[in-house]
C-alpha cells in the first residue's frame, strides 16, 4: 500500500492503477499521458513501478477534462509550459488569460450547438413516438405517406434519419 500523505485518506504516492482508478481512467491512458510528457512519475517502487505524487492525480484529472473540452494535446501541453516560458508574471498572466478566455468562448459555442441539438433530438423522439403504433402495411416503405411525417415543422434529424 502506499504511504499516507497529509491527510488520513490521501495517499502521498500513487500507482499508475491507482492513478487510473481514481481518475476513473485507465492504466493506458495514465501511461499515454505519461509518454507524451503531461505526467511524471515522482518514483518507482522496489518492484519497478511508477510511483505519482497526488498533484500527478490532479493533473491527470484536469487534462482528461481538457481533453474532453476538445483541446489537443499540443494545446495541453503549450498550458502547463506556459508560465515556465514567460519572463514576467505580467506576460504569463496575460497570455494565460487570452489562451483560458479563447478557449471559453470555444466551449461556449460548443453549448450553444449540443443544447440546439439535444432539443432537435428530443423533439424527434417525441414525434417519431408517434410511429410505435403504426399499422401500415410494409412499414417502413410505406412512411412517405404518413401524416406524421408530412408536417412542414419536421425537425432536420426526422426528415433525415426517419423519412
Amino acid at each position: 500500500m502506499a504511504e499516507r500523505g497529509g491527510r488520513a485518506d490521501e495517499p502521498r504516492v500513487l500507482t499508475t492503477g491507482e492513478m487510473a482508478r481514481l481518475a476513473d481512467s485507465t492504466l493506458r491512458t495514465v501511461r499515454f499521458y505519461e509518454e507524451a510528457g503531461l505526467l511524471t512519475p515522482e518514483a518507482r517502487s522496489e518492484g519497478g513501478h511508477r510511483m505519482f505524487a497526488h498533484a500527478e492525480l490532479l493533473k491527470l484529472r484536469l487534462i482528461l477534462d481538457l481533453r474532453e473540452a476538445g483541446l489537443s494535446l499540443n494545446d495541453i501541453r503549450a498550458l502547463f509550459a506556459l508560465k515556465s516560458t514567460c519572463s514576467t508574471a505580467d506576460e504569463a498572466t496575460g497570455r494565460m488569460s487570452r489562451i483560458l478566455e479563447g478557449q471559453i468562448t470555444d466551449m461556449q459555442q460548443k453549448i450553444t450547438k449540443l443544447r440546439r441539438l439535444r432539443e432537435e433530438l428530443a423533439s424527434t423522439i417525441a414525434i417519431i413516438a408517434e410511429c410505435r403504433s403504426c399499422e401500415r402495411a410494409r412499414f417502413p416503405l410505406r412512411c412517405s405517406g404518413c401524416e406524421v411525417l408530412s408536417r412542414t415543422d419536421l425537425p432536420r434529424a426526422v426528415k433525415l434519419l426517419w423519412s
